[in-house]
Formats: C-alpha cells, sequence, structure tokens
C-alpha cells in the first residue's frame, strides 16, 4: 500500500511540475503576443498613413493633366 501512494505522490508532483511549466510558457505567450499586438498596430499605423499619401497623390492627377496644356502633351505615333 505505500508504494501505491508513493507512486501516487509522484504523479502528483510531476503534474505539479509541468502545472509550472505550462504556466511559465503561457506568461510568455502572453508577452510575445502583447508585443505583436503592439508592432502590428504599428504596421497598421503606417500602412494607414502610406493610404493616406497615395490618396493624396491620386487626387492630384487629374489637377496635373489639366495644368499641361494641350500643345505640351506628348503626341502619339498614330496621330503623326
Amino acid at each position: 500500500m505505500i508504494p501505491d501512494f508513493q507512486e501516487l505522490s509522484d504523479k502528483i508532483d510531476q503534474l505539479a511540475e509541468l502545472t509550472h511549466a505550462l504556466r511559465r510558457e503561457n506568461a510568455q505567450l502572453r508577452q510575445a503576443n502583447s508585443a505583436l499586438v503592439v508592432e502590428n498596430m504599428g504596421y497598421q499605423r503606417k500602412l494607414g498613413e502610406a493610404s493616406a499619401r497615395v490618396a493624396a497623390l491620386l487626387e492630384q492627377i487629374p489637377a496635373l493633366e489639366e495644368e499641361i496644356a494641350p500643345e505640351e502633351l506628348p503626341v502619339s505615333e498614330e496621330a503623326q
């Protein structure tokens, strides 16, 4: 009967060690996840800024075409 208790005690010790290891791993994964969330937010901000710059450039294109006089536009070979 004592060997049974010793075996049960050993298994409880193993379970406790595994529980501690999993808690440490969980804490590390939470920290890594938090770092990735912050990194992702930075990328989203940069993407938003780039999108706004592209939109501003696209809005300027028609304005640039209107500013060029027709005689300044390049003539295609077919029109010559």
